[in-house]
């Protein structure tokens, strides 16, 4: 495609291409994958019985507005697209936290990240970090009730020989351990080789995207004795911004992992600083795209397409040149930019197509939900901080009122219905109606001082029982 800077992109912006391209009629928070798609109503047909698989297919750092159905203008993601309209698209739908290992960390447990030592890095970035092997997780929850369980592509809750999947509830792993490595060489954050089988160094040099995509379609295509989890974690679009046939610049990004003598000069060579366009990015996330396209088929070949949940989602809001409008903030931060991603869920057993829901959700709600389908049960010594969503998804129950809770470092954040509490990293306090102003522009606290009173004191009440950053 032809080479998008950011004027131009901005131009296409302003210049009202999303409504000509995407197909909006007013704003991109507005857009929608094809005009029969309708507010969310449960299916009344009789009980579907069979326990389905699980596929639940994460992007890195995927902004909220990054896919076509989305209401991104220069974005094609066509089997996002169509995967949306065979299912539901969530339009208010968020991250466990702004940074990716936090939330694998509460997708992975169904709790906030702040409940364990490892959960308090954002992210993650050293060998003594991880997920404690002891604590349960919807892999070791799902195993115990029959379910063979895998994970495909980036782990990033800690590294060997202390911390990884098949300690933590999954029969098989391939990827990466760390949180981003160079697509081709596979050299990742602390400089050295990140591609395993297992516990074991797997040899491919191949772009990375390309090779989890075979082991998904491999996986998927099995003649399964039980009902499965995959977890499918793919790194694409995270930086390096490096597309199919890069291998010029991964390899010249590698060579400054190489001649590297401390991690910051790692963290910078992988951090692609001097790199990217929107152009590249764009490249990238039509190429996650493509992937999921191709594990998708995979599963409709092997007949359990009726049978199996397919959850996608982001695992925190977008980056550099990610589409995000009209949130503000991005990565990071607790802004709806940071936060807010772009999640489907398509069952075509039990859930219509062409379907979209606003209910505000988080990443452990999912972890409740597919235990709850599964007919597994959490332990009640690790109580989830979660909804489920079964009942609304399969019978139309409404959710209950509850507040969605996010602590990082610098910010804080909390959501009930509409309006939002949000505290900046200057310590002021903030009240948006998410409802009216999605870009968080109108500070409504002066207006409201009683219920901005009410959320804070929330927001304390939950931080008060998770873990205190240390020092």
């Amino acid at each position: 495609m032809p080479e998008i800077t950011r004027r131009t992109f901005g131009g296409l912006v302003g210049g009202g291409a999303v409504s000509a391209v995407a197909g909006a009629t007013a704003t991109p928070a507005e857009a929608a994958p094809a005009p029969a798609e309708r507010p969310f109503a449960a299916r009344t047909a009789p009980s579907h019985t069979r326990r389905p698989n699980f596929l639940v297919i994460l992007g890195d750092d995927l902004g909220w507005a990054d896919l076509s159905s989305y209401g991104a203008p220069h974005i094609r993601t066509p089997n996002l697209d169509r995967l949306a309209r065979q299912g539901v698209r969530f339009t208010d739908a968020y991250s466990g936290s702004a940074t990716c290992s936090p939330t694998r960390f509460s997708l992975y447990t169904g709790r906030y990240p702040g409940r364990t030592p490892g959960g308090l890095a954002e992210p993650i970035a050293a060998r003594t970090q991880g997920l404690d092997p002891h604590h349960p997780t919807l892999a070791s929850l799902l195993k115990k009730s029959g379910y063979a369980t895998a994970l495909i592509g980036k782990w990033h809750c800690g590294w060997l020989p202390d911390f990884s999947p098949t300690k933590s509830g999954w029969d098989e792993f391939f990827g990466n351990f760390g949180g981003v490595l160079e697509y081709f060489s596979k050299l990742g954050q602390l400089g050295d080789y990140d591609l395993y089988e297992g516990d074991a160094e797997y040899k491919d040099l191949r772009y990375y995207t390309t090779v989890l995509t075979e082991r998904a379609v491999e996986y998927v295509g099995r003649a399964h004795g039980s009902p499965w989890l995959l977890n499918l974690n793919f790194t694409t679009p995270h930086w390096p911004w490096l597309a199919e046939g890069d291998e010029e610049t991964g390899a010249g990004i590698a060579a400054k992992i190489r001649a590297a003598t401390s991690q910051a000069e790692i963290s910078n060579a992988l951090n692609h600083y001097d790199g990217g366009s929107v152009a590249k990015y764009t490249e990238m996330v039509q190429s996650l795209d493509a992937a999921v396209g191709e594990v998708l088929d995979a599963l409709r070949r092997s007949g359990q397409e009726d049978d199996t949940v397919v959850l996608f989602a982001s695992d925190n809001g977008g980056e550099r040149w990610s589409y995000l409008w009209p949130l503000s903030g991005e990565k990071f931060v607790l802004q709806e930019g940071g936060i807010r991603v772009p999640t489907i869920v398509r069952w075509p057993a039990r859930i219509d197509g062409h379907q979209v829901s606003h209910e505000p959700l988080f990443t452990p709600d999912w972890t409740a939900t597919l235990l709850e389908l599964a007919g597994a049960r959490p332990d009640p010594s690790y109580p989830l901080d979660a909804t489920s969503l079964a009942g609304y998804l399969l019978r139309g129950e409404r959710l209950p009122e509850r507040d969605l809770f996010w602590r990082v470092r610098a910010n804080r954040a909390l959501r009930r219905g509409g309006w939002k509490y949000y505290q900046d990293a200057a310590g002021d306090d903030h009240l948006y109606h998410l409802t009216t102003d999605l870009r968080e522009q109108a500070d409504l606290a002066p207006d409201q001082p009683q219920l901005l009173a009410e959320l804070k004191t929330s927001w304390e009440r939950i931080a008060a029982g998770l873990l205190p950053y240390p020092g």
